[in-house]
């Protein structure tokens, strides 16, 4: 009995012996399969947020029309010797309408945006680095000035002016020879164009220090519709009367702003603007991109742009209001004949035209909000 009993305690032993080995085995390959699911997860994560991030990068860039520069980065050369005979030839002064282009680098782009997003409503003023080539000025870089902006203006002080200088010749000193070929500013809300106070700052320096380009972005209008608002101008000389123009592209003004804005419409026209980036710029859009894209989309157009859209609706309102007053002055006048009339259709065109625009920016603005509450509130979540 005695020769049983072990026998049969030592099988019992053996078998919890053998059972307690193979649940180890067991426990080890669970926490060795767990660790590789959270390996998986987080790759199939991040392989995911890289494709979004280049899928918005590339739908931006499409967006704007920027240029892909071959590697050889040859508009990165800057021949100083070249710049110096275009300096001393001047054919600007012969063509007021000399220069017809601009390029301006993206990275150059992004920075004056950021720089008029971060002034809010308030209007901002930077400088613009470059050169010229041909008929063409080529923007590289863009850096901000210490200015005093209001909602309407922005205004340059003396410290300003030693802040341009120090930059400039900093720059030099670290390889960037590029000279100061325009300046920026913002028009927060209110299109892309030249008032009486940029028209004079620009004639001034283009008298000065050519050649000169003055751009004026809106930041709002850029938020509201998805693509860069962006515009870039050159005075005429003084008492210089131009051929008539083909109509540029039509963009809303303001009513408060329609009179300045007509006055001194045909003292400058604007260039062509478009985009390039170079393998360096690519970097560091790169960069920059995945620093910020996770802000752009937890953001929305219609909240960030609430203030601008109320001061649309209110402006369109005033613009109908004056145009009913005007067909209402005189009944007995007959249709087509009276050049006010006229005048007043024309202007009830543009409040359409404005009316227009206003609705497809917050219907596209309402379709980002719904496609993204699709993408993150009903997920998993079952239908009803």
């Amino acid at each position: 009995r005695r020769l049983r009993l072990r026998s049969a305690t030592r099988r019992v032993l053996k078998i919890d012996k053998e059972e307690s080995v193979c649940s180890l085995k067991i426990k080890r390959i669970y926490l060795l399969s767990k660790q590789f699911y959270k390996i998986l997860i987080t790759r199939i994560d991040m392989a995911g947020r890289s494709s979004d991030v280049e899928m918005a990068q590339k739908t931006w860039e499409l967006e704007n029309n920027i240029e892909t520069l071959p590697a050889c980065d040859e508009i990165f050369k800057y021949d100083a010797q070249q710049q110096q005979q275009i300096q001393a030839a001047r054919p600007w002064d012969k063509d007021p309408h000399f220069f017809k282009d601009i390029k301006i680098s993206a990275l150059a782009l992004l920075k004056m945006v950021m720089h008029a997003r971060s002034g809010g409503s308030l209007e901002i003023m930077g400088l613009l680095l470059g050169k010229v080539e041909e008929n063409t000025m080529i923007v590289m870089d863009a850096f901000a000035l210490p200015v005093e902006g209001t909602e309407t203006r922005v205004n340059a002080q003396s410290q300003a002016y030693e802040y341009m200088t120090a930059y400039i010749e900093s720059a030099k000193e670290v390889g960037r020879l590029e000279n100061a070929i325009g300046w920026y500013h913002s028009h927060p809300g209110y299109g892309c164009w030249l008032s009486g106070i940029d028209v004079s700052t620009q004639m001034l320096n283009q008298n000065f220090q050519e050649p000169f380009v003055a751009i004026v972005i809106d930041h709002v209008k850029t938020i509201s519709a998805g693509k860069v608002c962006l515009g870039a101008f050159r005075t005429y000389p003084k008492g210089y009367k131009p051929p008539n123009e083909e109509p540029s592209e039509y963009q809303t003004i303001p009513l408060n702003k329609i009179e300045d804005f007509g006055v001194h419409c045909k003292q400058y026209y604007s260039l062509e603007v478009s985009y390039f980036k170079s393998a360096l710029d690519r970097k560091l859009l790169d960069s920059l991109w995945n620093k910020y894209w996770i802000n752009t989309l937890g953001s929305s157009g219609l909240l960030s742009n609430s203030d601008y859209t109320t001061g649309q609706i209110f402006d369109l309102s005033e613009k109908l209001e004056q145009s009913e007053a005007s067909l209402g002055r005189s009944p007995f006048v007959v249709t087509g004949s009276d050049p006010h009339e006229k005048r007043t259709e024309d202007r009830l065109s543009k409040a359409t035209r404005d009316c227009s625009r206003s609705s497809i920016e917050l219907i596209h603005g309402l379709m980002a909000q719904i496609a993204k509450d699709k993408l993150f509130n009903t997920v998993g979540v079952k239908q009803k």
